[in-house]
């Protein structure tokens, strides 16, 4: 696959943290993917190649494709705006975190109004919870088991 590595700002993280980035592929016109990667690093010894965290396309990211370019906006990642099909972009831990478990959680659904909900509670979490979370969804047996239960913690249940 090849991807576009554009010089960005880089995250202010320390050289023991884990690596993470941003990439987007844009596959037509309105049909854009979003993904998170972790990349190899004296903080990963075990990684020997980049491992996908989570990626979201299509009618879910639509949804909520506003509150992921704020987040990604606000980590300092900036994507050009038709300049690729494929962009990579350096991201750091807080954000990598938060989006790698809003788009594992976000990709089943398809209550908008639960979707919202969900996207409110992660946006909500701190870097301590999204971690727990997220680790508990990628390293469990049973990681949709973890992440329905999250979406019912997140959810209203008399809104149905």
């Amino acid at each position: 696959m090849n991807i576009a590595r554009l010089p960005s700002r880089q995250p202010t993280e320390p050289s023991s943290a884990p690596l993470y980035e941003a990439r987007i592929v844009r596959h037509g016109a309105g049909d854009t993917e979003i993904e998170v990667w972790q990349l190899p690093s004296a903080a990963s010894p075990q990684l020997a190649a980049p491992r996908r965290l989570a990626g979201l396309r299509g009618r879910n990211l639509d949804l909520v494709e506003h509150r992921v370019l704020k987040s990604l906006a606000a980590a300092g990642v900036k994507f050009a705006p038709l300049a690729g099909r494929r962009e990579a972009r350096p991201l750091g831990e807080d954000a990598a975190l938060r989006l790698g478990l809003l788009f594992r959680t976000l990709a089943p659904m398809r209550n908008r109004d639960s979707m919202r909900a969900v996207a409110e509670g992660i946006e909500a979490m701190g870097r301590e919870e999204a971690g727990y979370w997220l680790g508990m969804a990628m390293h469990r047996r049973n990681p949709r088991r973890v992440l329905t239960a999250l979406r019912y913690l997140m959810t209203d249940p008399r809104q149905k």
